[in-house]
């Protein structure tokens, strides 16, 4: 848990609670986590922004301690979902706009939260993703084989879901261990935790992804379409992954946000852990915006 935090079950949907730490006092800031983790990664992020803000760490739908349900019809786990969750529960906890920080997986539900409710998202924050329709396009030939995941995850339900479960600690450890920049940033205890997790919800993070491959590019496709923008002062913290595959990422970013700040940082995936300080750093800054 992190320290100083309170423990939360908030009901957001039909059927479906959310558990959130939640801290600090002043104007709300949410933090949603990445893959293959739950809340506990923004543990040092959130003590240092509790000082002068109240800080609301859910797990996200499908994670962590908070409701799984089962997906029948592809929306479950459709970003559009899983934000109106966000809004939900902030609304429930007192705040009808607030600040969005989300990593990874996160940091596609706050983008999506962003686009859908312009007028309650005050700032936003994107860690080390693309947008989801621009994930999409740059991944082409061999290059493409850094996200195998996404592509399994995003095959018809049961080989995935069977796959993964045969060997879930083998599945995320393997991405705990890959995309550390500085493994001593997860130690042995937090990274238990977050494969106990991951073991107990292989159905809901499949679908979360399949979603990805399927509504979600629906969503982004509209928007783009319809020319809709983030709206709020932006801030994406990103690996230079563009010299890898071949794409101008800050561009990329520049089509959905209309005041950005797009930063290439030097840290591994996990930059929230690896470098706590610097991260804050700039969420500070966001805020002053």
């Amino acid at each position: 848990m992190i320290p100083g935090f309170d423990q939360h079950r908030v009901p957001v949907a039909d059927g479906v609670t959310l558990h959130a730490a939640v801290g600090g006092t002043g104007r709300p800031i949410v933090l949603l986590h990445g893959f293959p983790q739950t809340h506990l990664m923004w543990r040092h992020v959130a003590a240092d922004l509790a000082a002068d803000h109240t800080v609301i760490c859910p797990d996200l739908r499908g994670y962590g301690a908070s409701d799984k349900p089962v997906d029948t019809d592809g929306t479950a786990y459709a970003k559009r979902t899983m934000a109106a969750d966000v809004v939900a529960l902030a609304r429930a906890l007192g705040h009808e706009r607030f600040a969005l920080a989300g990593h990874d997986r996160g940091a596609l539900v706050a983008i999506r939260a962003g686009l859908d409710h312009p007028d309650v998202v005050t700032h936003l924050a994107s860690l080390d993703v693309l947008p989801t329709l621009d994930m999409w396009e740059v991944m082409h030939g061999v290059t493409a084989a850094v996200g195998f995941h996404l592509y399994l995850m995003a095959q018809p339900p049961g080989l995935p879901e069977q796959l993964i479960g045969a060997a879930p600690d083998a599945f995320f450890g393997y991405f705990l261990d890959l995309w550390a920049g500085d493994p001593d940033a997860i130690p042995a205890d937090v990274r238990a935790a977050y494969l106990r997790a991951c073991r107990a919800a292989v159905p809901s993070i499949v679908a979360d992804y399949r979603a990805s491959a399927g509504v979600d590019v629906e969503h982004d496709r509209a928007d783009r379409a319809a020319g809709n923008r983030l709206r709020m002062p932006v801030t994406v913290l990103q690996q230079d992954w563009g010299s890898a595959l071949g794409f101008d990422a800050a561009a990329l970013w520049r089509a959905w946000a209309t005041d950005l700040r797009h930063v290439p940082v030097p840290y591994g995936h996990f930059m929230a852990e690896e470098a706590p300080a610097e991260v804050v750093k700039e969420l500070r800054a966001l805020l002053a915006r």
